[in-house]
């Protein structure tokens, strides 16, 4: 009963990273709310068509946005999607996820699997190219899109083309007391890490699985490229590495970008010129992975 009671005060707290986004907020040709079922729950996406585009058949880029599992909603990344969807001509797709602890692992995950799968089944609702599907996210989100290529793999099922993971939650064996934490406050406090892991993680044996913390993954050849945004200075860096690392040795294309003087969630809290830079790397490898689709 206590640990509900202390993620939905966690999830009152201001966020700050609404407050002040990292790039300009964009226009877009539209942005369409749609409630999707599934059987975890309901489920709100928004799809942001790019300005001037809303022809069949463009690629597009799931999002699932940061927040340790427990917290936030898809809305503090409209910025960024909006610049995204301009910036490769891409419909994006930010999918509120459901929360732990109310919604403990693997329920989120099942949730967008499904919601992977309705995307392909509405292609053509939706004017986009059920083979031109990238996946990405931030910190949690990034967990959740790193899983998901794992879960289509064990469901042999076909990849994105592209999975974007920044500064993503990997491990959640290691405690986070022996983590690097480079955050004076968080290192001195890791009973609070402990408290967010064990609302999504909660039952034994959970923490090593591969689809919760992919850096233990062993069957890990044949999946999506990999593109990591990574800051310098993240107690989660290592466990990115070291995964970018077993992709790496099993075959996959990994492109892997560490951001100096940077910390935790930059692309969403500053420095704002180096959270620029990461976007547009983003961007950039959005456009590089669907130019290489078409020839």
């Amino acid at each position: 009963m206590i640990t509900p009671l202390i993620a939905k005060l966690l999830r009152v707290w201001p966020n700050q990273a609404e407050k002040r986004p990292m790039v300009p907020v964009q226009p877009v040709e539209s942005k369409k709310e749609l409630l999707i079922e599934t059987r975890v729950k309901p489920t709100y996406i928004t799809c942001y068509y790019p300005l001037g585009r809303e022809e069949d058949n463009l690629p597009a880029y799931l999002n699932f946005h940061g927040g340790a599992f427990i917290m936030n909603t898809k809305d503090m990344d409209d910025p960024y999607c909006r610049k995204l969807a301009n910036d490769t001509d891409s419909v994006v797709i930010n999918i509120d996820y459901a929360k732990a602890p109310e919604y403990p692992f693997p329920k989120p995950l099942e949730q967008v699997y499904q919601i992977f799968q309705w995307i392909k089944e509405q292609a053509n609702e939706l004017n986009i190219n059920p083979d031109q599907l990238m996946v990405g996210g931030q910190s949690s989100g990034a967990n959740i899109a790193a899983a998901l290529c794992l879960l289509l793999k064990e469901r042999e099922q076909s990849q994105p083309i592209l999975q974007v993971l920044s500064y993503p939650m990997l491990d959640f064996v290691t405690p986070h007391a022996e983590k690097p934490e480079p955050d004076p406050r968080r290192a001195k406090y890791p009973q609070v890490a402990n408290f967010l892991n064990r609302c999504y993680v909660p039952e034994e044996g959970q923490a090593r699985h591969p689809h919760a913390s992919p850096v233990f993954a062993k069957e890990i050849d044949g999946l999506a490229p990999a593109l990591f945004v990574i800051p310098e200075y993240d107690a989660f860096t290592p466990e990115a590495e070291v995964y970018a690392e077993n992709l790496r040795k099993a075959g996959n294309q990994v492109r892997e970008v560490k951001f100096k003087d940077c910390y935790h969630a930059f692309t969403h809290l500053g420095p704002e010129k180096k959270a620029e830079e990461a976007w547009n790397l983003i961007a950039e490898e959005i456009r590089d992975v669907i130019s290489r689709c078409r020839y």
